[in-house]
């Protein structure tokens, strides 16, 4: 059964957890599930679904992105969608048994006025009962505010790589811009869900130092999306080498060691793995994906396939539950 008598630390450096890295597969695993097993239910998987609210013509250079204007991907540009569509995807996401939806948009930073449009939908999701999350891009303390007393939950802003390998995925926002945004979003009092993508030609280390940032904040994210790359034509990073699977549980393992209270969300990614690989990510520590057949732009497997893996599996989803005396919600989005 899930316990609260468990340190957090902040101060954890490269070297303690490039150790965890090196440990044995094995030993790895059950130091993880072990961790898992004291603060979650360790056959629940909180379950998301994502929606692109606003497609493409983003000014930012991230290498990964198929959005961005900066890249010859062939993502058609699209506006923000209306607000009866949204509610329309919002209720079919939860009849689909999604506990929380999740609004991205390809903007570099929301203007006030397109704000105002996503804070009713924001309204409108809660309306039908389900947790909200956005990712908007950078926020400044005034709008985060604004998102906090609309009811928003969640506000995801990935670091995506280590402050090391980041100039080599994204110019045009400096690593210390993701960390302000993330510091308006805490001061405001909204859920953080932040996390990374892995295989964009980063090295070992770098995931550490990734995880390293994350585990450091002045509060552990309440959600830690962990992506494995969807390579898109057209994009700087097609054509990459590919992170190993193990590899990418190994992260995922230490991810939950070292924010142990964190929900930690198999992300992007999940077509290109194998149901034994989602396994082992599951007995690693993830405990929240995302549910239906699109992330943003790219493919995800679809509700179906994952119930069957659910169903060989064992698992069960959780449903959203938001404390009234906090006003956070029990897992996070990302």
């Amino acid at each position: 059964m899930p316990s609260s008598d468990i340190t957090l630390r902040h101060d954890w450096t490269k070297t303690e957890i490039s150790s965890l890295f090196e440990l044995p597969f094995n030993d790895l695993l059950f130091q993880a599930q072990s961790i898992h097993r004291q603060n979650f239910e360790p056959n629940e998987v909180q379950v998301s679904t994502l929606l692109s609210i606003k497609t493409g013509a983003c000014p930012e250079d991230c290498g990964y992105c198929s959005q961005s204007a900066n890249n010859d991907a062939e993502v058609e540009r699209e506006r923000l969608l209306p607000l009866d569509e949204v509610i329309e995807k919002a209720q079919l996401a939860k009849d689909n048994g999604a506990s929380r939806f999740c609004m991205g948009a390809a903007w570099r930073n929301p203007t006030d006025k397109n704000l105002d449009k996503v804070i009713d939908m924001i309204v409108a999701v809660k309306g039908i009962g389900m947790e909200t999350c956005v990712t908007l891009g950078m926020l400044t303390d005034t709008q985060s505010q604004r998102l906090k007393d609309a009811g928003l939950d969640y506000y995801n802003h990935n670091l995506d790589t280590s402050p090391e390998h980041y100039g080599n995925v994204i110019t045009t926002r400096t690593y210390q811009d993701r960390l302000d945004t993330l510091k308006h979003v805490r001061d405001a009092g909204i859920n953080v869900c932040s996390g990374g993508i892995l295989g964009m030609g980063e090295e070992r280390i770098d995931r550490s130092s990734l995880l390293q940032q994350l585990a450091n904040l002045p509060e552990h994210p309440d959600s830690v999306p962990i992506n494995m790359l969807v390579q898109v034509e057209g994009t700087p990073l097609h054509g990459v080498d590919k992170i190993e699977p193990l590899e990418f549980v190994r992260t995922i393992a230490v991810a939950r060691i070292i924010m142990p209270k964190s929900v930690v969300r198999l992300s992007a990614g999940r077509t290109e793995m194998s149901d034994e690989t989602q396994a082992l990510c599951f007995l690693a520590g993830a405990n929240s994906i995302f549910y239906g057949d699109r992330l943003l732009t790219t493919d995800n497997p679809d509700e179906n396939h994952d119930q069957r893996l659910f169903d060989k599996l064992g698992i069960n989803k959780k449903l959203g539950t938001i404390p009234a005396d906090t006003g956070k919600a029990s897992c996070a989005c990302g």
